[in-house]
């Protein structure tokens, strides 16, 4: 089973937010998911990012891949690569 961390979208229209989720690589972007680890809100001024940051080395060190967007947000607020 492939796993990657990856955002969610929520929110009304035009209004978007996201939760930072791990899911099945292959889920759909709202299908269920196997835990939230974080929460993005773009729309914020600045641009809230908040993560669990043991529970995303813990789904790192297991083989979870972080898409591009995550791993750039877990980059620049958090410093995990």
């Amino acid at each position: 089973m492939a796993v990657k961390i990856r955002l969610m979208r929520i929110g009304k229209k035009k209004q978007p937010s996201y939760r930072v989720v791990v899911k099945e690589a292959r889920s759909p972007r709202a299908g269920k998911y196997i835990e939230q680890v974080g929460f993005y809100n773009p729309l914020a001024e600045p641009a809230e990012v908040r993560f669990e940051e043991e529970r995303v080395k813990y789904w790192l060190g297991v083989g979870a891949q972080p898409t591009e967007t995550v791993k750039r947000l877990l980059d620049k607020n958090t410093g995990i690569k």
